[in-house]
């Protein structure tokens, strides 16, 4: 007899058929007038994240809210992830209730805004001075053709089919938008955790929320101190599988054993990605046969990427 029970599966489902954890995002876009207008959502994830020329997140929402309107509009926005504080987790609460102006709900934000740093000829919000880190991003409205979900911006009352399946006006009342990351923003104390090795004091305070559960409050979690678990060692590939991996990459690049040696601690799932990083960097080098010298290089100039 299983030990759980068949729960009816309705809309929102992340909310009212499952207890999902979600991040905080503070989206801030353009209205008409050039002023910035800030909402809050959670459905706001990463989407593309390795193997493409750029990165990109997903954001979902109701086709007639401001943001939706906004992105359709003018084709940018910021995502500005806050910490746990119980009054700014009350201003984000009041920044995602639906049936305000953006104007009406900008007039009494306690946020405060400064320029980001994206660059290019679009025009861009602020962003929340707040803000631990901020994603300036750009909706690529060419996937899918979505760009002609443009004309449909104004039809607040639900739009009619035909639907995007993945990109624009998803459905009468729903859109996803996805976003382009431009640029990462991070406080400096952050910044530096990134770069010189996250602990425990190093992490933001991040609050982690369930949506509206009950139709009466938003509920979250509070911030705690997080706890690290180390991997499990002693899971190093053999010598040979690597080798036998390297020298299926590509007929004209060779690597040499001590070269393979520098890869045996890179998990499996990821081996073939890095020796694929090797193999481009030899064609952009000249070289044909890597060597451990050759590794190092590659290494330190990935470790600068990061930075």
């Amino acid at each position: 007899m299983s030990s759980f029970r068949d729960l009816r599966i309705v809309d929102n489902f992340y909310q009212t058929s499952a207890f999902f954890p979600m991040p905080t995002v503070l989206v801030s876009t353009l209205t008409d007038a050039g002023q910035t207008s800030i909402g809050s959502y959670s459905l706001c994830f990463p989407y593309y994240v390795a193997g493409k020329d750029y990165y990109a997140m997903v954001l979902e929402c109701r086709n007639s809210s401001n943001t939706a309107q906004n992105i359709l509009k003018h084709g940018t926005c910021a995502l500005n992830f806050i910490e746990d504080s119980r009054k700014s987790f009350q201003e984000a609460v009041r920044l995602g209730f639906p049936g305000e102006t953006c104007e009406e709900k900008m007039e009494k934000c306690r946020f405060a805004l400064e320029e980001g740093q994206a660059a290019g000829d679009l025009a861009r919000p602020l962003v929340v001075q707040e803000a631990y880190q901020v994603f300036e991003c750009t909706w690529m409205s060419d996937l899918e053709n979505a760009f002609e979900d443009t004309a449909k911006a104004g039809q607040l009352e639900g739009v009619e089919p035909p639907y995007r399946s993945f990109n624009g006006i998803t459905s009468k009342f729903g859109a996803h938008f996805i976003l382009r990351v431009d640029k990462i923003l991070m406080k400096e104390r952050f910044y530096n955790a990134i770069i010189g090795g996250v602990s425990a004091k190093g992490f933001p305070r991040v609050p982690v929320d369930y949506g509206y559960r009950d139709n009466t409050h938003f509920w979250y979690t509070r911030f705690r101190r997080p706890i690290a678990e180390r991997i499990p060692v002693g899971r190093s590939m053999d010598l040979s599988s690597v080798v036998y991996a390297a020298e299926r990459m590509d007929p004209n690049i060779k690597f040499t054993e001590d070269a393979c040696k520098t890869l045996v601690k890179v998990p499996r799932i990821f081996l073939k990605a890095a020796l694929q990083g090797c193999v481009d960097w030899a064609k952009e080098n000249g070289v044909t046969l890597i060597e451990e010298k050759h590794m190092a290089i590659i290494r330190d100039k990935r470790n600068t990427e990061k930075k």
